[in-house]
């Protein structure tokens, strides 16, 4: 998908789910999607609860925020989140060289495994479109999180 066409692609009244929305990305995606796309919802997927709390807290729209608690290695709970979304945005992963190298199956688990639970539980909840998010390391890994990143795509 070219950059303009997900510009152009409109989310008024749409529900998003966005996995490890409560990270750097999904909070600046929020914000953003909050303040110029008129979403009906927005549903924040991760596991940190502390994290959600503060991000309930910076934003104070409960009328279009919803957070779960969840983790995408569960494909269960990620079928439940997706269930009546229309767009997803898959910005959950192990993203530190060091953890993934040191916890190699536990990145495979959710940098992999986990993006497939999500692809299949997108699929079967017949949602409108998925973004998912990369990293130049998947191109030619020289490391186990360029390799599951690489895998997960």
């Amino acid at each position: 998908m070219k950059t303009k066409e997900i510009a152009d692609f409109n989310m008024e009244g749409k529900v998003i789910l966005i996995t490890g929305g409560t990270g750097s990305f999904g909070q600046k995606f929020t914000e953003i999607v909050l303040a110029e796309c008129n979403p009906k919802a927005i549903r924040v997927f991760s596991r940190g609860e502390l994290l959600q709390q503060q991000m309930r807290q910076k934003f104070s729209d409960d009328n279009r925020l919803r957070f779960l608690i969840g983790d995408v290695r569960d494909r269960e709970r990620v079928y439940r989140a997706m269930n009546g979304v229309d767009v997803v945005v898959h910005a959950a992963a192990l993203k530190q060289i060091p953890t993934c190298e040191y916890n190699p199956m536990e990145a495979v688990k959710t940098n992999i495994n986990g993006a497939a639970n999500v692809i299949d539980a997108a699929i079967d909840n017949g949602v409108e479109r998925v973004l998912a998010l990369s990293t130049d390391k998947a191109a030619h890994p020289v490391n186990l999180y360029g390799a599951t990143k690489l895998a997960a795509e």
